[in-house]
Parts: C-alpha cells; sequence; structure tokens
C-alpha cells in the first residue's frame, strides 16, 4: 500500500534529520493513511478506499458519493 491518499492527493514529504552537530540526513514524512470501506448507495455496492485522516473527516462532511465524485474527476479508478 503506497502511502498516497485517493480523495486529497497527499504523498510523503521529504527532508532532513538535523542534529546537534547540524549534520544532516535524508527522512520523510508518511501521511497518517488509513483503508476504509464505504457503502456507497447510489451504486448498491462497498468501495475501499486509502485515505488521509484528513480525507476521512471530509467524507463525513460532504458525503461518500461526492467524495467518489470528486476522486473520479480526478482520474483516478474506484
Amino acid at each position: 500500500m503506497s502511502a498516497h491518499c485517493q480523495l486529497t492527493g497527499v504523498k510523503p514529504v521529504f527532508g532532513n534529520n538535523v542534529s546537534h552537530s547540524h549534520r544532516r540526513t535524508r527522512r520523510r514524512w508518511n501521511p497518517n493513511i488509513q483503508r476504509r470501506r464505504y457503502w456507497l448507495p447510489s451504486e448498491g455496492r462497498h468501495v475501499r478506499l486509502t485515505l488521509s485522516a484528513r480525507a476521512i473527516k471530509t467524507i463525513d462532511r460532504i458525503g461518500i458519493d461526492q467524495a467518489v465524485a470528486q476522486i473520479r474527476a480526478r482520474g483516478e479508478k474506484v
């Protein structure tokens, strides 16, 4: 499972660990990705989505039908 949100498109961010002596080594910040299964009433089936925690709250606010429409508008298959 890639660390990539299907709704918001958030991906890992890269940067540096900086030690006390200011030596820099590469690191990465992963988003909080969850796999969730939602009932899609318009199609009469379940869909499994890979979402960030922020996207789960967005779906609670706007609804699953509108969220799936946004995902499909970005060109992703659901």
